[in-house]
């Protein structure tokens, strides 16, 4: 399992993340082809430049007379389901505009399918957010962490005029990540990076344990600043060590007058929303009252919608925030044959080697209707056909 970790010191645009990946081992002429296949007609180069006297890659897009700067999110998905792309990398790229567009429509009150992209909608953005995408998957990337972002300072042009920094879609994306404060003045992470980085990145902190294999620099276009404008990325397995391990955000409120069906039913909404797990506690508040502890545990870029479920579906006024490192198991099913049929069983293993193993529930309940059977038994099943095929 390949892991990138990338180490945002000094700020990132969409085109350092192409230029630090190919700085890493993804062929420049591998990934022109792919990108041909967006029939964009657009130019593409690199080049070597120094920042500080430190050696990197610049990637730059030249769209020559074929550039539309305002595009639709239906008409970027169009593009890239044409270019019949590798499917995990045309999936990543379109779950990045999709985040992207709905930064966006929030910013400027209108429904997704309205917004227009502009300087995002730009070929040169669409080739660093699809290259991005595709680099990773000529590297067999599979997990992507990052360094809290930094914010920078100051202002920034648009196509809206002069914007405080971060732009505002920018700071629609950050909520929920953990950000930094550098000495870079102006516009430290573009929408673009961001977009990419919140979509992708399964959490945001130091570096993990992991055997490094490769090292990259990806360059920006600023240069005078007190640190060198380069975005550096590192490759490698992460699998001994710290395993793998993630950063969640744990939310939690407190209800003394919310009633158990109305926790069970935000609860279910939480999980169906992508949290991770959600969970309810009994308490004692103030004037001895019995109450519940609504929790739930998120990646930090959906602590905003799962913070409006808990607001929309409680009767809270407040939700807590809490930032925690959490170490999981690397987990793969198998499927074992039993008396009752197939049923998968999920492994979960440490450094290498098997620790545990579950058959999974929802297999073993469906089986043991079919079969007029006790889920137990049918559980029993699957964990001896799993014990003997070791």
């Amino acid at each position: 399992m390949t892991v990138a970790y990338f180490d945002c010191f000094a700020g990132a645009g969409g085109d350092m993340i192409v230029a630090s990946l190919i700085s890493a081992g993804c062929s420049f002429e591998d990934l022109q082809k792919q990108l041909a296949r967006l029939e964009s007609h657009a130019g593409l180069s690199i080049q070597n430049v120094t920042r500080h006297g430190l050696s990197g890659l610049k990637f730059e897009v030249d769209a020559g007379d074929h550039h539309h700067p305002h595009r639709h999110l239906g008409d970027i998905i169009a593009m890239i389901d044409a270019a019949q792309l590798p499917p995990r990398a045309a999936q990543r790229a379109k779950a990045v505009f999709e985040r992207l567009g709905a930064a966006e429509a929030k910013v400027h009150q209108c429904p997704i399918d309205h917004v227009h992209f502009h300087e995002v909608g730009a070929i040169d953005s669409i080739m660093d957010i699809v290259g991005a995408c595709l680099a990773m998957e000529m590297l067999n990337i599979d997990r992507i962490i990052c360094s809290p972002l930094p914010l920078g300072d100051g202002t920034v042009s648009s196509a809206h005029g002069i914007m405080p920094v971060p732009a505002p879609a920018t700071a629609e994306l950050l909520k929920g990540v953990p950000i930094s404060q550098h000495n870079v003045k102006g516009e430290a992470v573009t929408p673009t990076a961001a977009a990419i980085f919140t979509t992708l990145a399964e959490s945001f902190s130091s570096m993990p344990a992991m055997l490094v294999s490769a090292v990259g620099y990806g360059a920006g276009t600023r240069e005078g600043d007190p640190l060198p404008g380069l975005l550096r990325v590192f490759l490698g397995d992460a699998q001994g060590g710290e395993g793998n391990a993630d950063s969640l955000v744990e939310l939690s409120a407190n209800l003394d007058d919310t009633t158990g069906e109305i926790i069970a039913d935000t609860l279910e909404k939480l999980l169906a929303g992508g949290c991770v797990d959600a969970w309810a506690t009994p308490i004692v508040m103030k004037k001895s009252r019995p109450a519940w502890v609504l929790s739930a545990l998120c990646a930090p870029a959906d602590v905003s919608a799962a913070q409006e479920i808990i607001f929309r579906h409680t009767t809270t006024f407040g939700v807590r925030h809490r930032l925690c490192r959490r170490r999981k198991l690397l987990r793969r099913h198998v499927t074992v044959e039993t008396p009752y049929g197939p049923l998968r069983v999920k492994v979960g293993s440490l450094d290498g080697k098997d620790i545990t193993a579950s058959p999974e529930f929802a297999d073993c309940q469906r089986a043991a209707e079919a079969h007029h059977a006790a889920v137990r038994q049918v559980m029993a099943a699957a964990q001896k056909a799993f014990e003997d095929a070791k």
